[in-house]
């Protein structure tokens, strides 16, 4: 099973970055489900603006980790560097 690190853009162009094992779904249930992330839950809809690739979980946790730690300006770096 691989995993993905995430961040998406939120209707109040706020981010948030996330890890899941199906971004698809997990996208679907960001935009619709009435359980999950509540901050992403009251700022619909949102899109994936960055993805990132992990053979393993413990590998994209930290990864998650890492950038949640970083201001705004670093991360749309990163959604700027993927293109």
């Amino acid at each position: 099973m691989s995993f993905t690190v995430y961040i998406v853009e939120c209707a109040d162009r706020s981010l948030y970055v996330g890890c899941t094992n199906n971004l698809e779904k997990r996208i679907v249930q960001h935009n619709t489900s009435k359980r999950g992330a509540h901050y992403t839950k009251i700022r619909r809809p949102v899109r994936v603006v960055y993805s990132e690739h992990f053979e393993t979980l413990l590998p994209a946790r930290r990864r998650e980790t890492e950038i949640k730690s970083w201001r705004r300006e670093r991360k749309m770096d990163l959604v700027r560097s993927q293109g």
